[in-house]
C-alpha cells in the first residue's frame, strides 16, 4: 500500500493507468509468477497506477481466493511505487467480501463494478455503492456502465459519500457526463475524479478531455506500453500531430479489429500480450480466443504502431 492518498496520486498521473490481464497457465489455473512479471513490467514501463483484477483482468472469471492472490501479487510487484486499485463487484454482499479481500491484500483502492444481473433503481444503486464504501477504509471509484447508469443527482449523492472519490464512465453518453460533471461541480465542494473507462479509451479521450475528464484507462498499455505512453504524453503536452498519427494509424485500426468479436476488449488485449513475448495464457469462458486471422491482423496493427513511433522521433 502506498502512503499518499489515492485521489492525489491519480489526479494528475505521470503515465497511463494500467489494467493488467490475469495470467493463466496451460491447465487454466492462475499463473501468479507470470502475472507478477506482467505487473512489474508495466510499472517499470511508466504506469501511473495498477488496476488489478478489473474488466481487462477478467474479474468475472476469478474465484475470491484467486482474486485475493492476484491483488496481493500486484501489490508486491508494484513495490509501493504506484497505487494498486482492485475490482469489486457482483451483489452487495459479495462486493463487500471482495472489497475486504482487496484491503487485506494491501490494495490502495477499489473500482466498484456494476452489480450482477439486476437492473436496479437509483435509490438501490446508491445504497449498494454506499455499503461497499462503508465496508473498508479503501477509497472507491464507481464504474458506470451496463446496468449501473446514474442520474446526475445520484452521482451527487455518490460524491457526498465518505470514501467515494470518483466515477469511471464506460457508457459513453457525453451529454449525460457533462450534466454529471456540472451537477457535482455545482453541489459538492472539493475534487471528484472522473475517468474515461470506454474500451480502448484513447480513441475517445479527445472528446472526454473537452469535458474536463483527463483520466482514462489504457488496455493497450498491457501489450504496447511505449505506444500508450507516447499517446499519453502527447495528449498532456498538446502535441496534436502525434495524437492524430497514433489515432489514425494505430488506435482506429485496433478498435475496428476489436469490433470483429464479442469479448475482444479482453481477448484481443491478451493476444497482444502473448504476441509481445509474455505467455499469459488464454481467456477463460465465457470469453473466447480471437481467430488466427484476427491475431495476424493484430500483429500488423502493433507493428504499424511502433513504426509510427519511430517516424515521430
Amino acid at each position: 500500500m502506498t502512503s499518499a492518498p489515492l485521489a492525489a496520486r491519480l489526479d494528475i498521473p505521470s503515465g497511463p493507468l494500467f489494467f493488467p490481464v490475469t495470467a493463466y497457465g496451460p491447465d487454466g489455473s492462475v499463473d501468479l509468477d507470470t502475472y507478477r512479471t506482467h505487473v512489474r513490467r508495466g510499472v517499470d514501463a511508466g504506469a501511473a497506477a495498477v488496476f488489478a483484477c478489473c474488466g481487462t483482468g477478467e474479474f468475472h472469471a476469478l474465484t475470491p481466493e484467486e482474486f485475493e492472490a492476484c491483488v496481493r501479487v500486484a501489490v508486491e510487484a508494484a513495490e509501493g511505487r504506484v497505487p494498486v486499485v482492485a475490482g469489486a463487484g457482483y451483489g452487495t454482499a459479495l462486493a463487500v467480501r471482495y472489497a475486504r479481500l482487496a484491503e487485506a491484500a494491501g490494495a490502495d483502492g477499489l473500482l466498484a463494478m456494476p452489480p450482477y444481473l439486476v437492473v436496479a433503481g437509483q435509490e438501490g444503486l446508491l445504497r449498494h455503492y454506499r455499503e461497499i464504501a462503508a465496508a473498508t477504509s479503501l477509497p472507491v471509484v464507481v464504474y458506470q456502465r451496463d446496468n449501473a447508469v446514474f442520474t446526475p443527482e445520484t452521482v451527487v449523492g455518490l460524491a457526498r459519500t465518505d470514501g467515494i472519490i470518483g466515477l469511471k464512465d464506460g457508457l459513453g453518453d457525453l451529454d449525460l457526463m457533462q450534466r454529471i460533471v456540472s451537477a457535482v461541480r455545482s453541489e459538492v465542494p472539493g475534487d471528484f475524479l472522473y475517468f474515461n473507462g470506454l474500451p480502448t479509451a484513447e480513441q475517445t479521450q479527445l472528446a472526454y478531455r473537452a469535458l474536463g475528464v483527463t483520466l482514462y484507462s489504457s488496455a493497450v498499455f498491457c501489450f504496447a506500453p511505449e505506444i500508450a505512453l507516447a499517446f499519453h504524453q502527447a495528449l498532456r503536452s498538446g502535441d496534436d500531430s502525434v495524437v492524430e498519427k497514433l489515432l489514425d494509424g494505430f488506435y482506429r485500426p485496433f478498435v475496428e479489429l476489436r469490433a470483429q468479436g464479442r469479448g475482444y476488449a479482453v481477448a484481443l488485449v491478451k493476444a497482444g500480450v502473448r504476441l509481445r513475448g509474455l505467455d499469459v495464457g488464454e481467456v477463460r469462458p465465457p470469453l473466447h480466443e480471437p481467430t488466427e486471422d484476427h491475431v495476424k491482423q493484430l500483429a500488423e496493427v502493433i507493428e504499424r504502431g511502433y513504426a509510427l513511433l519511430e517516424e515521430a522521433k
